[in-house]
């Protein structure tokens, strides 16, 4: 191809084009018009998340007070040898880990159970059954706590009143070192309608053909349960149990609206992350608190790990082969 110059005469060649060049110089432009459109993500996540993060790690390792008028210093190792030597962080880890054996399986199976219920043919109005379930988790969970701290107290709820009907003397069940983790476990599955709905969209999207393949071959509603719909709708189990397990170490909100944070009965409710608001913003130790929650991460990052190595075992994903 050639053009012609100002003067009219005939210039030298010009190659054309290559196509991957306009490729390449298109996928740039649609790059920086995607990198506008993210920049508000980016913006936030370093402002409230990656900036506060790295803040609240130089805290750990100094003496900050929220309310002390002298200067923080820097103290070193000394917040996280007080750490590993403060039996308050143990007994709050303890706690943290025994109501998490008992929540964390009920936190998976009650909403796969009420999703396997949901999804049945023979089951009438289920839209109407979803939609019941699922709306406690659109109400404010603090106002939810305080309806249950009410409905549950010891002597004028109307659990106990029930109960004394048929000649049962009810608990104190917030006060009572027995009943109170069934009594938090109780609460929380008002809010399991999420991970119902996420459940009933992953068995129904279990291909119909394996199904019917199954009662060709005799298996019984247990048998096409346990060997087609659980291994197809293990990715989500994954998912809501990574969620519930992030949930049970952040586990903060239930207990500090029912017991003002105080840990009572005992100390059967003082949570880890219950401490460690009790040290920051109660005792305004900040360099402190920031280690107990810098621990914290820590230990959720390591189980969530572990979970997720342990996927390869017992995740299955159509597409591998």
């Amino acid at each position: 191809m050639t053009v012609s110059t100002g003067n009219g005469a005939i210039g030298q060649p010009v190659a054309p084009t290559s196509p991957n060049a306009l490729k390449s110089g298109l996928a740039r432009a649609k790059g920086r018009t995607g990198l506008w459109f993210v920049m508000p993500w980016i913006v936030g996540f370093f402002l409230w998340y990656a900036i506060p993060m790295v803040a609240s790690l130089w805290f750990s390792f100094t003496d900050f007070n929220l309310v002390s008028d002298q200067p923080s210093r820097f103290i070193g190792f000394d917040n996280w040898g007080r750490l590993f030597s403060d039996p308050m962080v143990r007994q709050s880890a303890w706690v943290t880990i025994k109501f998490g054996i008992l929540a964390l399986p009920i936190a998976v199976l009650f909403p796969m159970f009420l999703a396997y219920l949901l999804v049945s043919k023979a089951l009438r109005a289920r839209e109407a059954f979803r939609a019941l379930f699922f709306m406690p988790s659109i109400i404010p969970f603090v106002a939810a706590v305080l309806i249950f701290g009410g409905i549950m107290n010891g002597q004028i709820g109307w659990v106990n009143k029930m109960l004394s009907v048929v000649g049962i003397n009810g608990p104190s069940w917030f006060l009572d070192r027995f009943w109170v983790y069934p009594s938090l476990v109780f609460i929380g599955l008002w809010g399991v309608g999420n991970a119902m709905i996420i459940f009933i969209a992953s068995m129904n999207s279990v291909p119909s053909s394996l199904y019917d393949a199954a009662r060709i071959d005799g298996a019984s509603q247990w048998q096409m349960f346990r060997h087609v719909t659980f291994p197809i709708i293990t990715p989500i189990i994954f998912y809501n149990l990574v969620i519930a397990l992030i949930g049970i170490f952040n586990y903060f909100l239930v207990p500090f609206v029912l017991n003002n944070g105080s840990g009572d009965p005992g100390g059967a409710t003082l949570f880890y992350a219950l401490y460690f608001f009790r040290q920051g913003f109660q005792f305004f130790n900040m360099g402190y608190a920031a280690t107990i929650a810098w621990a914290l991460f820590v230990a959720g990052v390591v189980v969530t790990g572990l979970l997720f190595w342990s996927a390869k075992y017992w995740v299955h994903y159509e597409y591998e082969t």
